[in-house]
Formats: structure tokens, sequence, C-alpha cells
């Protein structure tokens, strides 16, 4: 079968889109490895169906990890042998790029989102100028990819006419699973980056008489607790860091509401499809969520979410309180989750991203 690389610049341990897709096309018999960065702080990788390898950088973040990471990535590619290299994002495209020539074997794109449009790129004047000529440079010539929904797909092709299919992010249905009783808090999962709003999602906690439990972790870690301390919060906004895939179901499972809130302006933003509102949904979790057109898209149709088009902290307190005391809408909006996730799961997934490796390699 094809021996097929996949490229990250982060920790293997924690990503989920990877892994479902790894494991998929590794029971399908493809031949997988999937490479990413190793930190100080990684833990042991868990054993896979597919190989997992990590690269040690001495550089942690800025451009020199960039520029060591994707320099440690090329030499190591370029001694292995495979039939297919797929680039997750953009910031891991060039060694792709440059082996699949060298080599003359299938590249492939896996756009999560519109990299160059992302808040701390796009409002960095520079450092945007530097992405999007690589953007440019590497992205017409990965005619073959995916992304995770059509208005983004519909993007790549008025840029660089590239058409690309639409694997959505979402989580493994099952069917069995018990689903432990809730708990009273709210919580956020997924990247604590900028752009999230949690300059105005923090503060409106004062106002909230239940907790806020974020999971996970990003480049505005520190900012977000600089303001949990100048709110006096630090007792009802608790961090938990960065957890493992199934200590995050269980933490998602036991969840009251769950948070997808994201700032107008950057078309990464309001082109998104976040992971969280799959994880939320699979687990009955009812969703303070940005109303931006794809989320709405599916709101209208399964009613899972409370859809905000203001995210000022006043706007965001009313609607996790209003959400809070109506009873009978939270048991509505939980009820349609569950019922939604019979339909919106990675099995259905699952079998476009296999279709697609089958016209690809047969």
């Amino acid at each position: 079968m094809p021996i097929i690389f996949f490229t990250v610049t982060n920790d293997l341990s924690y990503d989920q889109r990877m892994i479902r897709i790894c494991t998929s096309l590794a029971n399908a018999g493809y031949e997988v490895t999937l490479v990413g960065r190793k930190r100080k702080t990684s833990i042991p990788l868990k054993t896979m169906p597919f190989t997992q390898k990590r690269l040690f950088c001495f550089f942690d973040k800025g451009f020199a990890f960039y520029a060591e990471y994707n320099t440690r990535l090329f030499f190591y590619l370029l001694f292995q042998k495979m039939n297919g290299i797929c680039a997750i994002d953009l910031d891991s495209i060039l060694p792709c790029y440059y082996l699949s020539r060298i080599k003359k074997i299938t590249r492939i794109y896996d756009a999560h989102e519109l990299f160059c449009e992302m808040k701390e790129i796009v409002t960095r004047p520079r450092i945007y100028r530097v992405w999007k000529w690589i953007e440019r440079k590497t992205v017409p010539w990965f005619t073959h990819g995916y992304t995770v929904n059509q208005p983004i797909a519909a993007e790549f092709e008025r840029m660089y006419g590239c058409r690309y299919a639409v694997i959505r992010n979402i989580s493994l249905y099952d069917a069995h699973q018990q689903l432990p009783e809730k708990e009273r808090f709210i919580l956020y999962q997924g990247a604590v980056n900028e752009a999230r709003c949690f300059e105005t999602l923090i503060p409106a906690m004062k106002h909230v008489n239940v907790p806020l439990v974020i999971c996970g972790d990003g480049n505005f870690m520190q900012q977000a607790k600089k303001i949990t301390e100048a709110a006096g919060l630090q007792e009802k906004v608790l961090f938990k860091g960065m957890l493992l895939p199934a200590e995050l179901k269980l933490q998602t499972q036991k969840a009251y509401i769950g948070i997808t809130l994201f700032e107008p302006g950057a078309r990464s933003n309001y082109f998104s499809l976040a992971n969280r509102f799959f994880d939320y949904l699979h687990a009955g979790v009812p969703q303070i969520c940005v109303d931006f057109p794809v989320y709405r898209e599916l709101n209208n149709k399964h009613e899972v979410a409370v859809l905000v088009n203001d995210t000022s902290s006043e706007s965001i307190a009313k609607a996790l309180n209003e959400l809070l005391q109506d009873r009978d809408k939270w048991e509505r909006l939980s009820k349609n989750c569950l019922e939604a996730a019979k339909t919106l799961n990675w099995q259905e997934e699952e079998k476009k991203l296999l279709n697609i490796y089958k016209q690809l390699f047969g």
C-alpha cells in the first residue's frame, strides 16, 4: 500500500484531528507516518495504528522556531521512502513542496483555516508578508487538498484556482457512550489564541454565578491569565492547560455550556468551523456561539447553540445567564445535540476522506 507522510508543527499527543485522519487511513491499509515537534514538556506518545515521529527544536516559538523546524523536517523527510506527502497548514508546507518536487511524489494540502488571515498574522504586516509569500509560492502547486468547510474551499479556489474538498473535523460517533451527569460549569476548550474573545469572555464571568473552565494553551495564555487576575476572578476562571483527548472528552461531557467565540474582522475567524463546535455537540452540551455564516447554517438546521452577534462582556453574560436559567431551552438544545451527532460525525466524514486518497493512490 502507498506510504504517506503528514506534517504538523504541534505536539502529536493532543492533535485530535490528525489522530482521526491518520487512524482512518492506517485502518484502510495505508502506511502512515505523522511528523510533529517534540518539546521539553512533551509526554510519551501513546501507541497508534500509524507511525509517529517528533523532531526536537532548540527554539520554541517565533521565526527561529519555524526556520529550525522546517529545516529539520526537510532533512528528515529527504531520507524517507514515500509515495505521497500532506502538509497540514502553511507552517509546514515548504519542506513538503520542495520534497514532492525532488522525489516526484503526490503532494496534498490539508488547510484547517485561512492561515494568513488569522489575527496574529494579518495584524503584523512584516509577518503577514512572509507567510503570504509562502502561500503564493506553494499553494497553487498543491492541486490536491481539502479544508474544513465550503467557504474556505471557495476562498482557495478564488485566490489560487485550487478546488479543495471539504472534510469537517467532527468527533467520532459512539451510540453506546454513557454521558456523565452534567456539572454547572462553562467550558472553553481549544487553542487559547488571539481573537477568541477572552478579553470580553473573562470579565463577563463577574456577572455569571458558575465557573469558567479553560482547557488548552496558546499564544494568548499569559494575557488571559493577566485579565483573570486583573478582574479578581482567579477562583472562578480555572485554567486546566492541555489535556489528552480522552481526558478532554470526559471534561467536555461534564460541562453544562460550551463556548465558541471569535472576534469579528479577520477572515480566518469569519469563515471558521472550530473543532470544539462538534465536540460540544457530541457531548450533548449546548453552546454560546458567534453568529458567523457556517455556524448559523448548522444551527438553523439543528438548533444546538445560542448565537450571539455581539461579543461584548454584557452580551456574553446575558446569553450565558439566560441559558443557565432556562432549563427547558437547555434540555431542548442538549437533546438536539445528541440527535445531530447521529449524522454529523467522523464516520460520515471518513468516507469522503478515504475516497480522496483512493482517487490519488488507487
